[in-house]
């Protein structure tokens, strides 16, 4: 299966212990989405907006992985699961099931998805913009 990670995930240590089976595949776009910071967790979410983009890694995942995730990102109850289409394959990802408004995240969380950034070399200036800074 194909994940779209965009938030910890992308940092390739933290991916690689919480699922054994991850392959990094490649940076992609989603389009007509934007990066976020919600909940009382301070987590990475998307969502809709026209014309924006979220950058991500694409990874190859297998079930058991997708297992692991969706413990890890409290399915369904903080985290529903988002399908979309990238050049005629499904691509799975997480958005909150509860959109609540702009929390700052905390400085750990950033750090490990800082990283993510660096390990899939994604333009920081889309978390930047996402932390309104």
């Amino acid at each position: 299966m194909l994940y779209f990670a965009y938030g910890s995930n992308l940092n390739h240590f933290q991916m690689k212990r919480r699922c054994k089976d991850s392959i990094y595949l490649k940076k992609i776009n989603l389009k007509d989405f934007r990066l976020t910071f919600r909940s009382k967790y301070r987590a990475a979410d998307i969502e809709p907006k026209k014309g924006s983009i979220v950058p991500g890694g694409l990874f190859e995942i297998s079930k058991s992985d997708e297992k692991k995730l969706d413990v890890y990102e409290d399915f369904p109850h903080l985290y529903k699961k988002h399908f979309f289409s990238f050049y005629g394959k499904r691509i799975m990802t997480y958005t909150m099931v509860k959109k609540t408004s702009f929390k700052f995240p905390t400085e750990r969380y950033l750090n490990v998805i800082k990283r993510g950034y660096k390990d899939c070399n994604l333009e920081k200036k889309y978390l930047m913009k996402a932390l309104k800074l």
